[in-house]
């Protein structure tokens, strides 16, 4: 891990208590000095601010706990702003139950409700402020001091290489430096590099590099105590969801398509119809306006229906019609004018078949939002890979049918990552990371992405 990750990541927990003790004794003055004018104040005498201190480092031992359980002290990986944020509240949530049920268990009643549903919601807000506080602070002392940096070799000369090392060269705050970049060297030409200056981390971005090779650099990383990472091929890959069962005494290894099994895939469900419905349901109103000035612009319905692929089952997709009525029969007419030429997508940003209310739906991403019925039906989740035409697929090289592995969305990474800005290999990309890592965490985070991209992106056509 990052010296800088690994001093922040401790750091983070006497901030948080500092914040929870802030956030209690704000919660206290605003009760008893404030709202005191609108309510009167009757608990001061059998809860002065001595007693109640106590009480709140009692109650933020408790929050922390539930903290650390639910993965905010993780020393793994980085969390983003938003997965940060969800976490502080669901966990924030589960300590303030906690406080609630020993209360009832008592049989007593507490000096102020106040004092418990806005110690929760101060919690939250002090603690999520700290948190931004101390990624300024790690930010800041990585690119003002280079404290933490971590001296790192990189081996290869495809394009994850030269990725990397403009990443990791553009971003500072990411906590590695590319001091050595080593094209295709032997292990002895390693040896000479991580002498001046000190190496502390081995980046191998070549996936095709021999096996006996890498079992060398694995080797010397291991006897020189470097810390050693590469980028996987497509066996480690295939690898990423196991699963092993016995019978008869005999392992057997499961390679799994996908991470979504079992009780994910019923909260994904579940999750689907609940919000979906829901969807439908308030966006109903708005949902007859739509239809209303499609059928005053242009002849014909109000919604296309087009012939989608969704977990390798074709089936009808649902948008408000954003193009004239015949705009199937005009496509050879502009296929030659495709303008991505990296795969079979087709993509042509001012479309002659547009209608100019079908632009303005477009450019607030709004057409989409009878895919919501697709997603009750169960033609397609919320998130997912994009529903392909049966025609591209058609056209897909072997490891590109992945995104196949389970149902398309009606967002996914991809959408929220750069949508038709992307190569079609990095789309693909971006949806089999999905697919390898998927998470109820991961779905919520590009769902907000997806609703903060409607409210502020104005690119799509």
């Amino acid at each position: 891990m990052r010296k800088s990750d690994l001093f922040f990541n401790a750091f983070r927990l006497p901030v948080d208590f500092t914040m929870l003790i802030l956030a209690g004794t704000v919660n206290y003055l605003l009760r008893t000095k404030l709202l005191s004018f609108f309510r009167p104040v009757y608990f001061e005498f059998n809860l002065p601010m001595t007693s109640y201190i106590y009480l709140v480092i009692f109650v933020s031992l408790i929050f922390v706990g539930s903290y650390a359980i639910s993965g905010l002290y993780s020393m793994k990986n980085r969390m983003g702003r938003v997965e940060e944020f969800l976490k502080i509240f669901v966990a924030s949530s589960a300590g303030i139950m906690i406080i609630i049920i020993y209360i009832f268990l008592r049989q007593e009643l507490f000096n102020s409700r106040f004092l418990v549903l806005g110690g929760w919601f101060f919690a939250i807000i002090f603690i999520f402020l700290g948190r931004l506080l101390v990624r300024k602070l790690q930010n800041y002392s990585v690119i003002r001091f280079n404290f933490g940096l971590c001296n790192t070799l990189l081996i290869g000369e495809n394009d994850a290489a030269l990725k990397i090392l403009t990443q990791l060269k553009d971003n500072p705050i990411s906590g590695a430096v590319v001091v050595k970049h080593l094209k295709n060297p032997e292990i002895n030409d390693v040896g000479l590099a991580v002498g001046n200056p000190e190496i502390e981390e081995v980046i191998l971005a070549d996936s095709t590099y021999p096996g006996q090779k890498v079992m060398e650099l694995i080797d010397f990383c291991n006897d020189n105590h470097l810390i050693f990472k590469f980028v996987p091929n497509v066996y480690h890959a295939l690898s990423s969801n196991l699963e092993v069962a016995n019978v008869g005494g005999i392992p057997l290894i499961e390679l799994k398509r996908t991470a979504l099994d079992g009780w994910g895939r019923i909260i994904k469900r579940s999750t689907d119809i609940i919000a979906s419905s829901a969807g439908i349901i308030i966006l109903s109103p708005i949902f007859l306006l739509l239809a209303f000035a499609i059928k005053w612009e242009t002849e014909g319905p109000v919604f296309a229906r087009l012939k989608r692929v969704s977990k390798n089952r074709e089936f009808i997709l649902y948008k408000f019609r954003s193009m004239v009525e015949n705009a199937e029969e005009l496509f050879p007419h502009i296929q030659a004018l495709n303008e991505r030429k990296d795969g079979p997508l087709f993509k042509l940003k001012n479309d002659p078949r547009i209608t100019k209310f079908g632009r303005f739906m477009r450019k607030i991403r709004i057409d989409e939002m009878a895919q919501l019925w697709n997603v009750l039906r169960g033609d397609m989740s919320l998130v997912g890979p994009r529903p392909h035409q049966p025609d591209e697929i058609a056209r897909y090289e072997k490891h590109h049918k992945k995104v196949l592995a389970i149902k398309a969305g009606a967002t996914g990474l991809a959408q929220v990552s750069g949508s038709s800005d992307l190569f079609f290999k990095e789309e693909v990309a971006l949806d089999s990371f999905y697919i390898d890592n998927w998470s109820l965490m991961m779905d919520i985070k590009i769902i907000l992405k997806t609703v903060f991209k409607m409210l502020n992106d104005r690119s799509a056509v």
